[in-house]
């Protein structure tokens, strides 16, 4: 196991590396000169120039790479020059409040996505079955940004159930009770599309561990139905559903930029569109970059998840 876990750590080094050379070069490449953008009407001649230099823009395009590079591995993301703040204290700090909208949602996906695909299956071509198949198509046709903003309308404004936005109440305690308030739209917003993918999938792969030998052998022993399914097919269905789920974590993190600009929910996602706009170049790169390792960091977790429950995996 120590040896398929750092077969798949090397691995991953090539594709950061990939992705710090690609986000690199799309922010060099963006047209305008990033110190004129950055100090707006002060920026003169002598200014510009001196924040050019500041920034290293004076500098060749390869070496700039290996100097952000060697900095970045060194733990130095570098200085935001619009918030006057270390780039790594402000992703960290705008990471706690993703990881918080993206977990939640990515609990409530899979639970909801597993159960549905499930049940589905185990019901195959019954009313109920139908039913989750039209809810789950549904879901996914929806798109989450258009599902929030309905969500705000109907559930903030029209029935003032819930806040509109953000992540605390601007007066008030912060309490948990205070949290799941302003964090209940914005999680099932998020989730809704996911849980489809996991349902249809979940269905698939039960549906086909429902045919196998083992099962059919399981029930003429006169084991109960419920156990047949949710204990000995539901175990070997994991398999399959393990990979899916590791996507979903992923596609839940980066489509948290959406939901978060929707709530105005204070996260990585939304402090990127700010520094993008802002033409914040270390902070976007440095954000960037730290989003892609998190998400290379959950596909190692899901294949390790993965061998433990299907050996076959590590040979």
């Amino acid at each position: 196991m120590a040896a398929y876990i750092v077969k798949r750590i090397l691995s991953a080094i090539p594709v950061l590396l990939g992705i710090s050379i690609i986000v690199f070069l799309i922010m060099a490449m963006i047209p305008g000169d990033p110190a004129t953008a950055i100090l707006g009407s002060y920026a003169t001649p002598e200014n510009v120039e001196k924040l050019n230099r500041d920034l290293g823009l004076d500098k060749p395009l390869i070496q700039r790479y290996f100097i952000w590079l060697t900095n970045l591995l060194q733990g130095d993301f570098g200085r935001s020059f619009a918030l006057n703040r270390d780039v790594l204290d402000e992703v960290l700090e705008r990471f706690s409040a993703t990881l918080v909208l993206s977990g939640t949602s990515f609990v409530l996906c899979s639970l909801m996505g597993i159960a549905a695909g499930v049940v589905s299956a185990a019901r195959q071509y019954s009313g109920v079955d139908k039913l989750i198949t039209f809810s789950v198509l549904l879901g996914i046709s929806i798109p989450s940004f258009f599902l929030g903003m309905m969500m705000i309308l109907i559930f903030s404004v029209q029935l003032r159930w819930f806040p509109v936005s953000g992540m605390w109440p601007i007066y008030g305690a912060r309490d948990l009770a205070a949290l799941m308030s302003h964090l209940t739209l914005p999680a099932f917003a998020l989730s809704v599309v996911a849980t489809g993918v996991i349902a249809r999938l979940s269905r698939s792969a039960m549906l086909e561990v429902l045919r196998q030998d083992f099962v059919r052998t399981a029930r003429a022993k006169g084991v109960h139905e419920r156990y047949v399914i949710w204990r000995h097919a539901m175990k070997a269905a994991m398999v399959s559903i393990i990979p899916v789920l590791g996507i979903q974590a992923g596609f839940v993190l980066s489509g948290a930029v959406y939901i978060e600009m929707v709530f105005q929910w204070p996260g990585i996602g939304r402090m990127l569109v700010d520094a993008i706009l802002k033409r914040d170049i270390l902070l976007v790169q440095g954000g960037v970059v730290f989003v892609a390792a998190c998400y290379v960091f959950f596909n190692i977790l899901v294949d390790v998840l993965q061998s433990l429950l299907d050996p076959r995996i590590k040979t």
